[in-house]
């Protein structure tokens, strides 16, 4: 059984007299362990899915399937746990405190569930051993988008969601970036999902999810998948 199973999933919204369908029956698998990308234009539904993927969002019809469980029929009290204790996210426009340093700003994810990973040791995983008590404004925008990270996977989620996470990054720096999600895949096992429109990055993924116009309009699985460090576009 897949880990993540997205079945026949409806998205509406209602803007006055107006609906709007984000989702249009959407379906797809994600194995545990996976690295996935789900591509599309602006527009085409990827965040919604991933907003309802991560329990910050519910659909309107069909099944969220995540470890066994159907989300989809989750109270707002079951939503904020699954959040707290399955769920990690990176954005991409960071998301950190300002006031808080490095450390604090990871602390904040580490605090909320029992098996947290020590805050230092989770910057240091990501290269930012020597950064710990930096505030936000102290720090590039690829290591606050590290900190981000370290965040995240401080709270040893099940299941990493990241939104265009390199999309405020120039190539150098994204391509790190990158290589962090990529490692926590195959080193640690964590079932990534990424959001993008940059189609040059399919490659580095276990499977790729296409996305138009809140459709999914195919799934493609990498046998092979290409190493960060190799790709260039």
């Amino acid at each position: 059984m897949p880990y993540i199973e997205m079945n026949h999933s409806v998205k509406r919204y209602r803007m006055g007299d107006t609906v709007i369908e984000a989702n249009k029956d959407v379906t797809f698998a994600i194995e545990q362990g996976e690295l996935a990308i789900i591509l599309g234009a602006s527009g085409a539904g990827k965040s919604t899915v991933l907003n309802i993927l991560g329990g910050m969002d519910t659909n309107t019809s069909g099944q969220v399937v995540v470890d066994g469980k159907d989300i989809s029929g989750y109270s707002a009290r079951q939503l904020t746990d699954y959040r707290r204790n399955d769920i990690g996210f990176v954005f991409q426009f960071y998301n950190l405190v300002a006031n808080l340093t490095a450390k604090e700003n990871v602390e904040l994810a580490s605090e909320i569930v029992s098996d947290a990973q020590d805050p230092v040791q989770a910057l240091t995983d990501v290269g930012l051993r020597d950064r710990v008590n930096n505030f936000p404004a102290q720090l590039s925008g690829g290591e606050q988008q590290r900190v981000a990270i370290a965040r995240a996977v401080a709270k040893n989620p099940k299941i990493l969601l990241c939104d265009e996470p390199t999309g405020a990054l120039d190539y150098n720096t994204g391509k790190q970036v990158l290589q962090i999600l990529q490692d926590m895949s195959r080193q640690r096992g964590a079932t990534v999902v990424i959001v993008t429109h940059n189609s040059a990055i399919a490659p580095i993924a276990d499977r790729v999810i296409r996305m138009h116009d809140g459709r999914v309009t195919a799934v493609e699985t990498n046998e092979h998948p290409m190493d960060i460090k190799d790709l260039e576009w």
